[in-house]
């Protein structure tokens, strides 16, 4: 388990992490989300021992990064897929991490099979592609089989079959126990792969809880079709539900598909739809962290 407590980190009069404190289990992927400027990648470099917090712990497995033997067995990370020498090849890369941690050989060739790249192993790092480099980093962070796994934008630069293919490796590797720990802007798909997610903004935490717990926060209310439309709308006004008209139909609020359901029954109006409107994870993002963005773009003319 990742566990973060108290962390705070300033960089001159900036306070990037404020007092954060949360935790990453096993056995689920969780989405590590919020808005430029967060304090996201500050955090993920706390925790791998690449920042010293000004306060509190960053703990993996109840222990400091740098308190760790052979880290790449503990702890796979991918925060950066540029930071590589472009004058190696894939393979020599995979090899050089390898040797420093202790991993055999035959792993190497094993994750550049998984990322699809033993076509390429010998192919100089210089001429990859973005979704290449992401595909090699990702090889890197699997290298050591670790229990831990932190991934920081994971999919930039991967087509449509590579997004899909990391989705699955997420999933699997949560449903193996691993910890799974994935920052992304991307929320559509953080919608489909997080289990959980832990929002931050501007270095506070806004939100941690289950990904389908944080999207129901935000239901829209509900859309209900029916043969006789001013009669259920007077019915559900006087239940105390709030009704508008609205293309043809009625948007409810303050009363969920059930109670509607039921109410129309005991007057016998029939229904052509009732259909509950829940947010996405990005109208939930969107509200939680409107007041933390810190480069708001103005509105088109």
């Amino acid at each position: 388990m990742i566990e973060v407590t108290g962390l705070t980190m300033r960089y001159g009069r900036a306070l990037a992490v404020d007092d954060l404190t949360f935790a990453v289990k096993p056995g689920v992927v969780t989405g590590f989300l919020g808005p430029n400027g967060a304090g996201k990648s500050t955090t993920m470099r706390i925790v791998l021992g690449l920042e010293a917090p000004h306060a509190g712990t960053a703990l993996v497995g109840g222990r400091p990064y740098g308190s760790l033997k052979a880290p790449m067995r503990e702890v796979g990370a991918l925060l950066d897929a540029g930071a590589v020498h472009g004058g190696r090849s894939a393979v020599a890369h995979l090899r050089c991490l390898a040797r420093s941690n202790g991993i055999g050989r035959k792993r190497v060739g094993e994750v550049l099979e998984l990322v699809g790249l033993a076509a390429v192993a010998d192919r100089r790092i210089a001429g990859f592609s973005l979704g290449m480099r992401q595909r090699l980093g990702i090889a890197a962070a699997m290298l050591g089989d670790p229990a831990v796994l932190m991934f920081d934008e994971p999919v930039n630069g991967l087509d449509p079959e590579g997004i899909r293919w990391i989705r699955g490796v997420f999933r699997r590797m949560a449903a193996e126990g691993r910890t799974v720990l994935v920052s992304s802007h991307l929320m559509a798909e953080m919608a489909l792969t997080a289990d959980h997610v832990v929002v931050i903004g501007r270095g506070r935490l806004v939100a941690d809880a289950a990904t389908a717990e944080v999207v129901a926060h935000f239901q829209r209310g509900v859309l209900v079709r029916a043969a006789d439309r001013r009669a259920l709308a007077d019915v559900l006004a006087a239940g105390g539900a709030s009704v508008r008209e609205e293309d043809g139909g009625l948007a409810v609020s303050g009363m969920d598909a059930t109670r509607i359901g039921q109410l129309a029954l005991a007057r016998g109006i029939a229904l052509s739809e009732l259909t509950p409107r829940t947010a996405s994870l990005e109208d939930a993002f969107m509200e939680l962290t409107e007041e933390s963005v810190e480069f708001g773009a103005g509105r088109a003319a």
